[in-house]
């Protein structure tokens, strides 16, 4: 399996050049033969539908930003198992979990972003675990 990410960038080029890269996506998967799963904003679709074949090769997925539950919770936890923190966090706690959501708009890559610099100022200030401050101070650093 081949993933291909940012596809919407295909439509920053030329009619023409959309039309050759949408051409070596489809070259790829025959002469490979592997499936490929296409990744990007909701402008990908767009780049897709200027090619009957990939509108018929592809179905689209969207997935849905996160909103507060329990599996943005999880997530938030896994998230606390991985970063190289010494002292436990509690990024699942209410206020944290709120504060994340607004400051990423619930988007997965948002959220990665934010709590890595958080951890990264957690661990240049000697704290080993991630405060409200942290959050904050990254917030500002991400956008």
């Amino acid at each position: 399996m081949l993933v291909v990410d940012e596809v919407h960038h295909l439509l920053a080029g030329s009619y023409r050049e959309q039309r050759a890269a949408l051409n070596r996506l489809k070259f790829l998967a025959n002469d490979l033969q592997i499936s490929m799963v296409m990744v990007g904003t909701r402008d990908a679709v767009l780049a897709f539908q200027t090619d009957t074949q990939m509108i018929s090769r592809y179905t689209p997925f969207e997935i849905p930003r996160w909103r507060e539950s329990e599996g943005l919770r999880r997530l938030l936890a896994a998230f606390e198992r991985v970063l190289p923190l010494r002292k436990p966090s509690d990024l699942s706690r209410r206020e944290i979990v709120q504060f994340v959501l607004s400051a990423t708009g619930g988007l997965t890559g948002e959220i990665s972003s934010l709590l890595n610099n958080a951890a990264e100022l957690a661990i240049r200030n000697g704290d080993e675990l991630i405060y409200m401050t942290h959050l904050e101070h990254a917030c500002r650093i991400t956008q």
